[in-house]
C-alpha cells in the first residue's frame, strides 16, 4: 500500500511539473512613442485619392514581453535626425519599463526605412529579424534606394546575429508572436501578429498601410516598391483580421494610438 501511495504521489508530481512546463508564457504589448509630426497625405495615393497636404503622422515602436524574454518591434528615427523624431532615445523609454537594451532577445523591423531602423545600435545581444528582400537590398552595391544602411550598419559587419526572413516567422515557437511576410511597401516588408490572452490578437501594420483611408480603400502610395504586392498584402491582413477577430493597428495613424493602453501600461 505504501509503495502504491508513493507511486501515485510521484506520478502526480510528474504530471504537475509537466503541466507547469507547458504553461503558456505571459505575453504583453506596450507602445513606445517614437515621434510625431505631419505628412502630406497626397503622397500616399497613386490614384490621387487624397487632397490634404498636412495631416498628423505618428511614429510608433513597440516592446513585446514573452515570459522572461523581450522583443522590440521597430525602433523609430535616430533622436535629433529629423524634427519628427522623439528626442528621448528608445533606451530611455525602455528603462521606464525596467528593460535594459542587452535584455532584448529580438529586434524585429517592419522594413529598412530610417523611421523604423534609426535606433538599432543599442541592442547588442539581440537577433535582428528583417525581411530577406530588405536585407539583400541594404547589402547590395549600391544599396536599394530608401535602405537606411547607417542604421543597419551595426548588424552588417557579422559580429551580431541577423535572421533574414523569406517567409512568416513564429518568433517564440508557440504561435503567440508571428512575423507576417507582407511585401509591397518594400520588397521585404513585414507586419506583426501578437496574440494576447485578454485583449486577443493584435496586428501591427508596419507600413503595409499608413492611414485608415489606405486600408479601407486599398490605397497605394506611388513610392511603394510593388503595387500588386501591396494590395495582396493589405488583403491578407484584412483576412487575418477577420478570421482572428483581431485588432488592427496602423502604426503611423494617430487615430490608432488609443487602441493600446497609454505608456507605460501594457496590453495583456
Amino acid at each position: 500500500m505504501q509503495r502504491k501511495s508513493w507511486a501515485l504521489a510521484f506520478a502526480g508530481a510528474v504530471l504537475a511539473t509537466s503541466a507547469l512546463a507547458q504553461a503558456p508564457a505571459e505575453v504583453t504589448l506596450t507602445r513606445l512613442a517614437c515621434g510625431d509630426g505631419f505628412n502630406d497625405q497626397r503622397r500616399f495615393s497613386d490614384t490621387f485619392a487624397y487632397n490634404d497636404p498636412k495631416v498628423p503622422f505618428t511614429f510608433s515602436c513597440y516592446v513585446i514581453k514573452h515570459g522572461a524574454d523581450y522583443m522590440v518591434w521597430d525602433t523609430g528615427y535616430a533622436p535629433g535626425s529629423t524634427p519628427s523624431a522623439n528626442n528621448k532615445p528608445i533606451t530611455d523609454l525602455l528603462s521606464q519599463l525596467n528593460i535594459k537594451p542587452d535584455q532584448v532577445k529580438y529586434v524585429g523591423i517592419s522594413h529598412f526605412h530610417a523611421d523604423h531602423t534609426g535606433q538599432l545600435a543599442p541592442f547588442t545581444n539581440a537577433t535582428l529579424l528583417i525581411g530577406k528582400g530588405d536585407w539583400d537590398g541594404a547589402n547590395a552595391t549600391p544599396p536599394m534606394p530608401g535602405a537606411n544602411v547607417d542604421g543597419l550598419k551595426p548588424f552588417m559587419g557579422g559580429s551580431r546575429k541577423v535572421e533574414p526572413l523569406a517567409a512568416d516567422k513564429d518568433v517564440f515557437g508557440d504561435g503567440s508572436v508571428m512575423i507576417l511576410r507582407t511585401p509591397g511597401h518594400t520588397t521585404g516588408h513585414q507586419a506583426l501578429l501578437v496574440r494576447l490572452k485578454d485583449k486577443g490578437p493584435v496586428i501591427l501594420s508596419g507600413d503595409a498601410v499608413h492611414f485608415h483611408e489606405n486600408y479601407t480603400s486599398d490605397g497605394v502610395p506611388g513610392f511603394n516598391y510593388d503595387r500588386a504586392q501591396t494590395i495582396a498584402s493589405i488583403e491578407r491582413i484584412k483576412q487575418i483580421e477577420k478570421n482572428l477577430k483581431a485588432t488592427f493597428i496602423i502604426q503611423h495613424d494617430p487615430r490608432d494610438i488609443g487602441k493600446l493602453p497609454a505608456f507605460p501600461a501594457a496590453a495583456k
